[in-house]
């Protein structure tokens, strides 16, 4: 791990990076150049990730804990200070909830508080302790959604709650924050080849899902977007049509 930065390489900071998508998408940032904080709750897989990075291209520092958890934000404002600033937070940690995932008449409540604490208040609160740091690079926030935000998915019911709960959070933000030049939108990455995706079918083949590198090239076209034009929209990172019709 790094802790050396290069003054004029944007900022990024990913939750959920040690592994999946959050960790592909560290990999593909670095390349770009980004100085990274990556966050994760598994010190070890962290740092196995941390570790995992290009050495040649941005110089990066792993804050492990849980997201949802105040001191683990403190620990990533203070990794996050001696940048100044914050081009791109990717809100991408989140929590299927209990498993094998219950249907909303047997979800335990304090297990659905739980859930959305993680994938909803979060991420707010994420937004909330970054927006100085948003506010002085005109930074973009991407909140990672699912399709199950709007599916009505048996079995699926908390998770997606708690993915409704942030489209409409980021939607409100994107309006909230157009003054402060900070950007929100929030994408669907779709079903992909992870660890989490099994979790969701246990003892199911999901050989056919595609691995998280699938969505590069959406990621490519994302970042070279005027963050202001693209504020407060939603997007499908493995549709024909990524961006979500109003």
């Amino acid at each position: 791990m790094s802790e050396n930065h290069n003054d004029h390489a944007p900022v990024a900071l990913i939750t959920g990076a040690s592994k999946g998508l959050g960790l592909t998408l560290a990999r593909f940032l670095a390349q770009r150049g980004y100085n990274l904080i990556i966050n994760a709750r598994d010190p070890q897989r962290l740092s196995a990730a941390s570790a995992s990075l290009p050495t040649a291209a941005a110089n990066h520092q792993a804050v492990a804990g849980d997201i949802s958890d105040p001191d683990c934000r403190q620990r990533l404002l203070a990794a996050l200070q001696p940048l100044g600033r914050l081009d791109l937070l990717l809100n991408n940690a989140s929590t299927l909830g209990p498993l094998p995932m219950p249907e909303l008449v047997d979800y335990p409540p304090a297990e659905l508080q739980r859930v959305l604490e993680v994938n909803s208040v979060a991420p707010l609160a994420l937004v909330q302790d970054t927006l100085p740091y948003l506010a002085a690079a005109g930074g973009l926030v991407v909140n990672m959604s699912s399709d199950a935000a709007g599916g009505g998915y048996a079995g699926w019911g908390g998770y997606g709650a708690s993915k409704a709960a942030l489209d409409l959070l980021s939607a409100t933000l994107a309006n909230e924050l157009r003054d402060q030049k900070i950007s929100v939108v929030t994408v669907d990455p779709g079903d992909m080849r992870t660890d989490m995706h099994q979790d969701a079918f246990p003892g199911e083949d999901i050989s056919d899902r595609p691995l998280p590198e699938v969505t590069l090239p959406f990621w490519a076209w994302l970042l070279g977007q005027d963050p202001a034009a693209i504020s407060g929209q939603r997007f499908q990172a493995q549709s024909e049509l990524w961006q979500v019709p109003a």
